[in-house]
C-alpha cells in the first residue's frame, strides 16, 4: 500500500507541474498573438507629386513614418484616373514591406528635400495597366494592409511634367564652372609667365632615336593612333609629330606617316611642311611622306607591319589611341631592332606598350610631352590647371575619408551635409 500511496503522490505532482506550465505557455502565447493584431490607420499626410528633378513620365509620394511599421504591415500604391473618386478602383502599381522606400535611401540631395529622410518615398513609373503622361492628372492613395486589415489613405492629385534643371545636380555645376574658371586663370597666367614642367625621359629618347636612325641612314615611322581629330590624344600626337619633323629636316632624315584617317592625314601633312619650314629646309619636305592607307584596323596594321619589315625604320614612335593592333605592330617593331617609343592613354594597352618599347609615355604624360613640346600657354596652362584640379580632388578624397570616419564613429550627422555636396547623383 505504501507503494502504490506513493505512486499516486507522484503521479498527482507530476500532473500539476504540466497544469503549471501549460498555464505559463498559454499566458506568453496569448498576448504575442493578441500583439500581432495591431490596429492600423491610413497614412496621414500623404504628398503626391510632380518627381521633381527628372526628365518627366514620373510622380512621387511621401508619407510619414508609423509606429507601427515592420515587415508585417504593408504598402500599396495605388493610381487612378484623376476624376475618379473611390480607391477600390484604382490600380496597385507597387506593394512593399512597411520598413522600407524611405527618403534617405533616395539619390537625392539635402538641399532639394522638403521632409526628413525618415519619410517614406515611392516614385511611381510606367507600369503594366498604368501609363504615366506627361501633362496629365492622376489620383493617387496610399493602402496599408496587416492580414484582414486594409485602410486607404485621402486620395491626392498629382500631375507628372517636365523639368528644366536638376538642381541635385547643382554641386557638380558648381565644381565644374570652378574647375573651368581654374583653367582660364592658369591659361591667362601661362600667357604672362614661365611654367615649370617636369622633364619626361621619354622625350630624352626622342632625340636619341633621330639620331641614331640618322646615323644608320634609316626612316624615322610615326603613327598618330586610331582615332580621328575629335580626340585629344590624336592632337597631342600631331604636336609631338611636329617636333619629330622637325629634327627629321634638320638631320635630313626620311620621315615616314602612314594614317588610317583622312582628316588626320591632311592635318598632320600642314604640320610636317610647317615643320620644314621652321627647320629652314623646305625643299626636303614631300607631300607623301604622310600617306593614307586604309580605316580598317587589322589592313592597316598589316601594310604598315610590311612596311616595317621592308623599309627597316630605326625609330617606330606609337602616339595617341590604340586597340588590339598595338601588340601586332610593337612586336613587328621590335623584331627589327628599331629604338620604339610610345604614348597613349589607352589604359588597357599600356601593358603592351610597356613590354615591347624602349620608353612609353603613360597617360597623361602624352599631353605633358606635347605641351612641353610646342610651349603654347593654351596647352601648358590647362596642364597646370588640370595638376591643380587632381591636387584638389586628392584633398577632397582625404578629408572625406576623415569626415566619414568622424561620421560613422560619433554618429554625427553635420560631416555628411559636406559628404553630399561632394557626392556624384545621378
Amino acid at each position: 500500500m505504501d507503494r502504490e500511496t506513493h505512486l499516486l503522490k507522484s503521479e498527482r505532482g507530476h500532473s500539476i507541474w504540466r497544469v503549471l506550465i501549460v498555464t505559463v505557455c498559454l499566458s506568453s502565447v496569448v498576448p504575442l498573438c493578441a500583439s500581432a493584431e495591431i490596429a492600423i490607420t491610413a497614412p496621414q499626410d500623404v504628398h503626391a507629386f510632380d518627381t521633381p528633378n527628372d526628365g518627366g513620365g514620373n510622380l512621387t509620394v511621401q508619407w510619414p513614418p508609423a509606429s507601427w511599421d515592420g515587415p508585417d504591415v504593408r504598402y500599396q500604391i495605388l493610381v487612378g484616373e484623376a476624376s475618379a473618386i473611390d480607391p477600390a478602383t484604382f490600380t496597385i502599381v507597387t506593394e512593399f514591406p512597411s520598413n522600407t522606400k524611405y527618403v534617405g535611401e533616395t539619390k537625392t540631395a539635402w538641399w532639394t528635400r522638403q521632409v526628413e529622410k525618415t519619410w517614406h518615398q515611392m516614385t511611381i513609373r510606367t507600369v503594366q495597366g498604368v501609363e504615366i503622361k506627361d501633362g496629365t492628372s492622376y489620383a493617387v492613395a496610399v493602402a496599408v494592409v496587416q492580414g484582414d486589415q486594409r485602410t486607404v489613405s485621402a486620395v491626392q492629385v498629382a500631375t507628372p511634367d517636365v523639368n528644366w534643371f536638376n538642381w541635385n545636380q547643382l554641386n557638380n555645376l558648381l565644381i565644374a564652372v570652378s574647375f573651368g574658371g581654374l583653367v582660364f586663370y592658369t591659361i591667362g597666367y601661362a600667357k604672362r609667365h614661365d611654367i615649370f614642367l617636369r622633364r619626361i625621359p621619354g622625350l630624352d629618347a626622342v632625340d636619341e632615336a633621330i639620331g641614331r636612325a640618322t646615323e644608320l641612314g634609316k626612316p624615322i615611322l610615326y603613327l598618330t593612333g586610331a582615332h580621328d581629330l575629335h580626340d585629344p590624344s590624336t592632337i597631342a600626337a600631331a604636336v609631338i609629330l611636329g617636333r619629330v619633323a622637325k629634327r627629321a629636316a634638320s638631320y635630313e632624315t626620311e620621315l615616314l606617316v602612314p594614317h588610317r584617317e583622312p582628316m588626320t592625314m591632311a592635318v598632320c601633312q600642314e604640320i610636317t611642311k610647317q615643320a620644314y619650314l621652321e627647320a629652314g629646309k623646305p625643299d626636303l619636305f614631300k607631300e607623301d611622306a604622310n600617306f593614307f592607307i586604309t580605316s580598317d584596323q587589322f589592313s592597316y596594321t598589316a601594310a604598315v607591319d610590311g612596311i616595317m619589315l621592308r623599309k627597316k625604320p630605326a625609330a617606330n614612335f606609337f602616339m595617341g589611341h590604340y586597340f588590339a593592333e598595338s601588340l601586332l605592330l610593337t612586336e613587328t617593331g621590335a623584331s627589327t631592332g628599331a629604338i620604339q617609343i610610345a604614348g597613349t592613354d589607352a589604359d588597357h594597352q599600356l601593358p603592351f606598350f610597356v613590354t615591347t618599347c624602349d620608353y612609353t609615355l603613360i597617360g597623361e604624360e602624352l599631353y605633358a610631352a606635347s605641351a612641353y613640346l610646342s610651349k603654347e600657354p593654351v596647352q601648358v596652362g590647362t596642364l597646370c590647371g588640370q595638376d591643380i584640379g587632381k591636387a584638389v580632388i586628392l584633398s577632397a578624397i582625404a578629408v572625406g575619408t576623415l569626415l566619414a570616419t568622424i561620421s560613422v564613429v560619433t554618429g554625427a550627422q553635420w560631416p555628411q551635409l559636406i559628404l553630399d555636396f561632394f557626392r556624384d547623383l545621378k
